[in-house]
Formats: C-alpha cells, sequence, structure tokens
C-alpha cells in the first residue's frame, strides 16, 4: 500500500502473508479436520479486522468471531460472507439487525434466548445460536448448577437451533492450573450430556482458545477459537516449555525522527523533569505518544531501534510525543526510521517486550493502538 504524503509517518504495518502463514502453521499443528473461529473482535486485536477477515476468508478459516454485533456489522457490510458468532450476543434491540444480518449470537441467558426466538419468529426463519456454558471462568455463561433448568426452558422455544455448546477456560496457559482446566473440561462433557439427554444436539463442541488449543490436544473437539496466535502473539499467550506451531509477528509499529537535539548535562526533558541528563546527550523527539496506545507507563521503560540500534524512551511519555536517548547512535538524523515493534537486523523488539515493560500482556499493547495509527497492509495479495 502506498504512504500517503498527508499523514504524519506514524503507522503500523499489518504483514497479511505472516497472517495467513500462521492459520496454515497452526492447521498443522492441531490438525486439518478441527475446524477454526478466528478472533476479530477488539479490530483483530487492533490489526484490521476487516483486512485480516478477507486474507483469514481466502485461507479457508471457517469461523469467525466478534464481540458485538457493531463489529459483526462491519465485516458483513465489508462483503464477509462466512458465519460470525457475536461473542456478546445481541443486547435488547439488536434481535432483528443481527438475524437479519446473518450472525450468529452466542447465549447465556433465557432472557435473551426468549428475545431471539421472538425476534425469530416474526421474522419466520428458525435463529442458530450458540449456548456458553460457565464452567468456571464466572464471567458470562449459563451457570452450571442451572444447565438443566435451561435446556428445559430454551427446548420449548421453537424458533431456536443450537447449534454449538461452547466454553471458556480460565487458566489454559498456565500449567500450574492443569487441574482447574482439567474440572472445566469435565464439567463441559456434564454439560454436553445434559443437553443431549434433552434432545438438544449441537452440530459443534467448542472448547478451546488458543492456548487450550495449542497446548491441550483433548480440548480442541469440533472446532477452537483462534486469537492471539493468529496474529503472532504467543510469548505471553502460550505457556512456556510446550510444543508450538512456528508463529510470526503479524504488526510492527514504525515512525521517524521529527527533531534531534543535543543537550548538556543536568539539562531536563519532558513534564514533572523526571529525565535530567547526567552527561551531553543527544535527543530525538517521534511523534507517537499515549494518545496512539504508547503506554505512558513505558516512561522509562520502553525502547526503540534506530539505524539497528536499540535506544531507550526517556522523560515522560506525553498525548502525541515521545523521546528518545540517541546519545549511542551519533549518525542519527531527522527523518531517520524508528521502529517500537518489529525488527532491524539483529535488534529486535516485540509486543511481548512492550507488553511486559509496561506491565500489561501483548494483547493490551496491540489493541490499544488508537485509530490515528492507520494500519498498512502488506503482502502478495495486496500489491
Amino acid at each position: 500500500m502506498l504512504e500517503s504524503t498527508l499523514s504524519r509517518p506514524t503507522y503500523a504495518r499489518i504483514d497479511l502473508d505472516n497472517l495467513a502463514f500462521n492459520i496454515r502453521s497452526v492447521r498443522r499443528f492441531i490438525g486439518e479436520h478441527v475446524r477454526c473461529m478466528a478472533m476479530l473482535k477488539a479490530n483483530g486485536y487492533g490489526h484490521g479486522a476487516v483486512e485480516c477477515s478477507r486474507r483469514l476468508e481466502r485461507e479457508g478459516v471457517e469461523w469467525f468471531a466478534v464481540a458485538t454485533l457493531e463489529e459483526a456489522l462491519e465485516l458483513r457490510g465489508s462483503g464477509v460472507s462466512k458465519p460470525i458468532l457475536c461473542l456478546g450476543g445481541f443486547y435488547p434491540g439488536q434481535e432483528m439487525a443481527g438475524l437479519s444480518a446473518q450472525v450468529t449470537p452466542a447465549l447465556f441467558s433465557i432472557e435473551s434466548a426468549e428475545r431471539i426466538d421472538k425476534a425469530a419468529s416474526e421474522r419466520g426463519k428458525p435463529a442458530a445460536v450458540h449456548i456458553k456454558i460457565d464452567t468456571g471462568m464466572g464471567r458470562v455463561g449459563v451457570p452450571f448448577g442451572q444447565i438443566g433448568e435451561f435446556a428445559d426452558r430454551l427446548r420449548a422455544l421453537g424458533n431456536l437451533k443450537a447449534e454449538a455448546l461452547m466454553t471458556h477456560f480460565a487458566a489454559a496457559d498456565d500449567l500450574n492450573e492443569d487441574q482447574f482446566t482439567a474440572d472445566q473440561m469435565a464439567k463441559f462433557d456434564q454439560a454436553v450430556t445434559a443437553f443431549r439427554d434433552r434432545g438438544i444436539r449441537p452440530a459443534f463442541i467448542d472448547l478451546a482458545n488458543s492456548p487450550g488449543a495449542v497446548a491441550r490436544p483433548a480440548s480442541r473437539a469440533d472446532m477452537v477459537r483462534l486469537g492471539g496466535v493468529l496474529y503472532g502473539l504467543s510469548g505471553d499467550v502460550l505457556p512456556p516449555g510446550i510444543a508450538k506451531p512456528e508463529l510470526r509477528p503479524v504488526l510492527s509499529l514504525h515512525t521517524q525522527i521529527a527533531q534531534i537535539k543535543r543537550i548538556a548535562a543536568g539539562t531536563s526533558i519532558g513534564y514533572r523533569r523526571t529525565f535530567v541528563a547526567t552527561r551531553e546527550s543527544l535527543i530525538g523527539t517521534i511523534p507517537i505518544g499515549y494518545g496512539d496506545g504508547f503506554c505512558r507507563s513505558l516512561a522509562g521503560r520502553g525502547r526503540a531501534i534506530v539505524n539497528g540500534c536499540i535506544v531507550p524512551v526517556i522523560g515522560r511519555v506525553s498525548m502525541d510525543w515521545v523521546t528518545l536517548d540517541l546519545t549511542a547512535v551519533p549518525d542519527a538524523s531527522e527523518g531517520d526510521a524508528v521502529i517500537l515493534i518489529g525488527s532491524d537486523g539483529a535488534s529486535s523488539i516485540s509486543a511481548e517486550d512492550v507488553a511486559a515493560a509496561a506491565g500489561t500482556i501483548s494483547y493490551e499493547i496491540t489493541c490499544g493502538l488508537s485509530a490515528r495509527v492507520p494500519r498498512r497492509c502488506v503482502g502478495e495479495e495486496t500489491a
């Protein structure tokens, strides 16, 4: 994609070929017979849901999932034709719009089921739903102790088709919590039996998220929900020390040096004067800040790559600007490229590295990149 001369030089590069590599790699690892549901919520974890969905659709991904109906409608409006699961279900008043767009809601309350049943009756067409069981995550989901009652009441609704039963692991990324995960799987098996005993036999059994799909083969069932691994985010997503598929990062974050100054020892930089130079230093300012999703907590902890060298973030991170100590890069010039996530030669900074410095996880780093950071897609099918 051509760079616009009307844009500042801060952008996220999205490598769709790496996205395609990752889904192929994961399929080989978990087995080609297992269906894959690609997570596209939060703008594809910050990578650009529409662009990623188009490439994943061409790669044969069977299902997509989003958090909200608004996200689902954006995908439908972009031409996505594959099934879309709305993990957050439909809020009151959204039922007709969701069903008309052929979006499948996740169900976790009988009240929602009744609303969707009514809308399906008015449309004259049964509505497919995925029923979410809470086996230990403790968020949304049919409470485990109410499964029988829920199934009985659901069976009385004549316009719903239970297409899938699903649950969500709370700690599949932590091998120390293996027993808890095993207990969740056992509870889910009981839930499946309870529904089948009542004549409700969904086509899909769906347990595993990314760490479950990779680390726990028994949880793969009919379909797995793939999030972070699709985007090459595995360092703080998958348990350490296990066999895993080869993955490539999809997102890198770029900008340029806007200004360089040589400052004397004793000169302070940024709000509250949190950095004071102890020597004569070369300081570079780059056009990115917490308004773009570059976390304020990276002040004094973040890093960047300039001319192949890793340099530190100094001073406070502002809304629109970040300062770097370029003293170790004396040949740096205004306009030089800066990499905040990505690689240059032997130097590399991953989203997981940024997350560790910020005290969070890689998902928050990529999801947190704001709308004023354009996503520039590259790959053989974007030329």
